[in-house]
């Protein structure tokens, strides 16, 4: 059984980016979620327990992760929840890990934007061509049906040139505050 978790919080290191032998990219880093409660009492915002999580990510996630990611910055991070037990002599606990499906800055605390970048897929294509061959070179898009979303069939995308990126791959910028 697969239990997803979407978990909002603070990256608390910076994103550790590594190939392996057989080519697959993993990038993984420590997010702490602290719970926070109006005191009425005191009338003020309070913070309860943090709980801390290794969000890993693999393939394109994680080479988009690696790059725009930092510590410090806020984050939502959709994936799935792992429990695993640890043991090295006399000490033992439970690590919480997520296998990350998506990471985003979390917009509630500042400004982002976007950068789609190019997949080895997607540079293998010749130029002015789709790299499944669906639509013609020659076509003319229409600039307002394309929304820039991944999985809109309305956007037209013939007479791509090689600068730009597939469709649905996207490298985040910067959070400002």
């Amino acid at each position: 059984m697969t239990d997803n978790i979407t978990i909002t919080g603070v990256v608390g290191t910076d994103p550790h980016h590594h190939v392996t032998t057989q080519g697959l990219p993993i990038t993984s880093f420590r997010l702490a979620s602290t719970r926070r409660y109006f005191d009425r009492a005191k009338a003020s915002w309070e913070d309860g327990e943090t709980n801390w999580y290794t969000v890993s990510a693999f393939r394109q996630l994680a080479s988009n992760t690696s790059q725009s990611i930092r510590k410090g910055e806020r984050v939502v991070v959709f994936g799935r929840l792992r429990l695993r037990a640890w043991e090295t002599g006399e000490k033992s606990g439970t690590a919480v890990e997520i296998e990350a499906d998506a990471i985003g800055h979390d917009l509630s605390w500042g400004i982002a934007s976007y950068t789609k970048v190019r997949s080895a897929r997607a540079a293998d294509a010749p130029t002015g061509a789709e790299p499944d061959g669906s639509h013609d070179a020659g076509a003319d898009p229409d600039p307002g049906a394309a929304s820039g979303w991944p999985g809109d069939e309305s956007v037209a995308r013939a007479g791509s040139t090689a600068d730009q990126p597939a469709e649905g791959e996207f490298e985040a910028k910067r959070v400002t505050v």
